[in-house]
């Protein structure tokens, strides 16, 4: 997720509190389940997947629908998406893996009939499922099918998570001019630029653990920071686009599943494509 900079609505200190604890807490259940088997990290995956896709669902209803499905915890979007990236996770760790593909486009084309048939934004009911599906597949191939596929995985954390942070950090210290106000009033230049350097200068000191290219590594970390802002700017859009604040409350000073996972989202896919498209080494220890 990314915070953050937002300078327009500081948190009072005690969810300020919270939102540390918490992210503490998911950043070390994370870790271990990056280095564990890879089922477990699937599972994870799909957890992850099923309460993501409930916010997404929830995120883009139409507002009859909204009305309509009011209480329920779960609906027939949720199902189907959380069953159409299970399916596909357990493709992906198959001798079959382009079988994972083939669940998603069929589940996102279940859920635009789904939406059509209900009169409740088909498209971005559908979009929801490639959305959430193909990050959650997207990691798991890289932890589970990549070479040193933990070590990249834990590195593509490292890079999203310091990214974050330094946003919020210089993004409150500094404030400044808005990067982007109408789509995401409390994000500035100085958080962007704040939040790229740091993820620069903890990439590189992870790679400097490998005795690999320090100054390769913090170039990578600053352009692929890009994309990491990128996935919290998107979902700042779709929230404003929708009306909602949050997409969620699930955990404590973070919101929602969607709200602390946008930027892994978007960068997952990107680091994917790098490593199995284009055989590139984010690890910068020599090519396999």
């Amino acid at each position: 997720m990314s915070a953050a900079q937002d300078t327009a609505a500081p948190r009072r200190g005690s969810e300020g509190i919270l939102r540390v604890l918490f992210g503490l807490f998911l950043a070390a259940v994370a870790i271990a389940l990056t280095f564990r088997a890879p089922s477990w990290f699937a599972t994870a995956m799909v957890v992850v997947a099923l309460f993501a896709g409930r916010e997404w669902h929830r995120l883009v209803r139409d507002e009859e629908a909204r009305e309509r499905l009011a209480g329920h915890p779960f609906h027939l979007q949720t199902i189907l998406t959380g069953a159409s990236i299970a399916l596909a996770v357990t493709a992906m760790l198959s001798p079959y893996p382009w079988a994972a593909f083939a669940a998603l486009a069929i589940g996102a084309g279940l859920s635009w009939l789904l939406g059509t048939r209900q009169d409740d934004n088909p498209a971005w009911h559908a979009v929801g499922v490639l959305y959430i599906g193909l990050p959650c597949l997207s990691l798991v191939a890289l932890q589970a099918l990549a070479l040193h596929g933990s070590a990249i995985v834990m590195g593509l954390f490292l890079i999203i998570w310091s990214t974050d942070t330094g946003a919020l950090v210089f993004g409150k210290l500094i404030g400044g001019r808005k990067l982007a106000p109408a789509i995401s009033p409390g994000k500035t230049w100085a958080g962007t630029i704040g939040g790229s350097l740091t993820a620069a200068a903890i990439f590189a000191l992870y790679i400097a653990v490998f005795r690999f290219n320090v100054f390769l590594a913090f170039l990578f970390a600053l352009v692929f920071s890009a994309v990491v802002h990128g996935g919290d700017l998107f979902e700042s859009y779709v929230k404003r686009r929708f009306g909602t604040k949050d997409a969620g409350r699930l955990i404590p000073g973070h919101g929602g599943v969607l709200d602390r996972m946008d930027s892994t989202f978007a960068a997952a896919p990107v680091m994917a494509a790098l490593v199995f498209g284009l055989s590139f080494n984010p690890l910068f220890g020599g090519h396999w």
